[in-house]
C-alpha cells in the first residue's frame, strides 16, 4: 500500500488585474477630462473681490446674466417678465430661499440692479453676488 497519492497538477488560480487596471485609468482619465465642463454652464467673466466664501446650500438658484444681457435660471435662458413670474413661484413654495447672482463683468451696473430688483420684487429677499477670488499680490 502506497501512501503517496500520485501527483496532481495544481491550478494556478490567480486574478489577472491588468485589464482592470487598464479600465480603471480610462475611466480616470474620462472623468479629468470632462469634469471641468460640468462645472460651467454659461461662459460668464466674473469680477474679482478680496472676500471669504460663503456657505451656500447644496443646490442654490443662480440667476445668470451673460455679457450679452441674457438672463438664465439655473442655465435655462428667460426673458426678464418669465425669470419673476417663476422665481414668484419658488418663493411662495420655499420662502426665505438664496438666489446667487451671477453676472458678467461687461455688464453694466444697471442690468444688474435691474436683476436684483427683479429678484427682489418675486418675493427673495436673499440674494448673493458671485465673484471670484482676486489673486493675492506676492509681498
Amino acid at each position: 500500500m502506497e501512501f503517496n497519492e500520485p501527483s496532481r497538477r495544481r491550478l494556478l488560480s490567480t486574478i489577472n488585474v491588468t485589464p482592470l487596471v487598464d479600465v480603471m485609468l480610462v475611466l480616470l482619465i474620462i472623468f479629468m477630462v470632462t469634469a471641468p465642463m460640468l462645472q460651467e454652464g454659461i461662459e460668464v467673466n466674473l469680477p474679482e473681490v478680496e472676500a471669504a466664501a460663503v456657505k451656500t446650500p447644496d443646490e442654490p438658484l443662480i440667476v445668470t446674466i451673460d455679457r450679452k444681457g441674457a438672463l438664465f435660471l439655473n442655465d435655462k435662458p428667460l426673458s426678464p417678465e418669465a425669470l419673476g413670474r417663476k422665481l414668484a413661484a419658488i418663493a411662495k413654495r420655499r420662502p426665505g430661499e438664496l438666489v446667487l447672482l451671477r453676472a458678467d463683468r461687461e455688464v453694466p451696473y444697471g442690468e444688474v440692479a435691474a436683476a436684483m430688483a427683479r429678484i427682489r420684487r418675486a418675493g427673495i429677499v436673499k440674494i448673493g453676488m458671485v465673484t471670484e477670488h482676486a489673486p493675492q499680490p506676492r509681498p
